[in-house]
Order: structure tokens, then C-alpha cells, then sequence
């Protein structure tokens, strides 16, 4: 029979802990391909979430995966995280919690690209009669969240 991680579970109690004492919980996770969050947020390959109850809807902490939507800027968003790439847990008021080491992944631990061959595009060729497609201009590589702007505002045209 396979060791049980504690993680999870210490996990939880840490959640628990913060919200019984009106504390934030925030988790810092390591990004990898196995990891839904939004990208445009993470730095340095990690992100922080504010995982409290107001911050999050659907929170559920799983022994192998922590899963929630949260709003960004206003959208809301799938997240999943996995169990494995969560880096510490604490209350943001007090910085009280507890970190763990990441040696492996959940990335590092899926299956090689042979073995689970994802689906893939291909380009179609051109008949000729179609319009040309402009193609999106590629990110600037600036790192930095959107930033907050004032009131939204109804543009009308005429």
C-alpha cells in the first residue's frame, strides 16, 4: 500500500485555521503545463491566490488537486491547481502558515508526450478566394498585470 501525503490535509487545516480566525489564506503555487491559472498573473513561474471564501466560488481541496473559480480583473476563471505544485499556504495579515518543498511537479509526473499524444492544429491550404487573415500581434513579453482603470465607459458611434 502506497504513503499517503499529509499535504492535503495540512492543507485544509491551514484553510481552516485562517478563516476560524478571520485571516486571508493565500497559496503560493510553482506553475507547470499541469496548472490552469492565468498566466498573465504569474511571475517567476509561481503565483499567489487569495484562496478566502470572498475571494473564491466551488473551493474544493481535494487530496490530489485544490480547484475554484475566481474573478480577475473583473472575468471569471477555472483554476486548478495540483495538490503537489502548491508551495506554501499562510495568512496574509501575519505571513502564519507553512510551506512545503516542491521537488516534483504534477507536470513532472505526467506521462511522456509519446505516450499521451495530444491533439494538435494544422495549418489548412488556401484556395486563393478567401480574404487574408491578419494575424494577432504576439504579446510585448510585458509581465505586469493589467492595470485598473477608472469608471467603465459606453462609447456610442454613430
Amino acid at each position: 500500500m502506497s504513503e499517503i501525503s499529509t499535504k492535503p490535509y495540512l492543507l485544509r487545516a491551514i484553510y481552516e485555521w485562517c478563516t476560524d480566525s478571520g485571516y486571508t489564506p493565500y497559496l503560493a503555487v510553482k506553475v507547470d503545463a499541469a496548472t490552469t491559472v492565468p498566466m498573465e498573473y504569474v511571475r517567476k513561474g509561481e503565483i499567489i491566490l487569495n484562496i478566502s471564501y470572498g475571494a473564491t466560488s466551488g473551493l474544493k481541496m481535494d487530496n490530489d488537486a485544490i480547484h475554484f473559480r475566481a474573478r480577475f480583473n473583473g472575468v471569471s476563471r477555472e483554476l486548478y491547481i495540483p495538490v503537489q505544485n502548491v508551495l506554501a499556504i499562510y495568512a496574509n495579515e501575519n505571513g502564519q502558515g507553512m510551506a512545503f518543498e516542491v521537488n516534483m511537479t504534477a507536470a513532472d509526473m505526467a506521462p511522456a508526450p509519446e505516450e499521451a499524444a495530444a491533439p494538435s492544429l494544422s495549418a489548412v491550404p488556401a484556395t486563393g478566394t478567401e480574404a487574408p487573415v491578419e494575424t494577432a500581434a504576439a504579446p510585448d513579453g510585458d509581465d505586469e498585470p493589467p492595470k485598473k482603470g477608472g469608471r467603465p465607459t459606453l462609447t456610442r458611434i454613430k
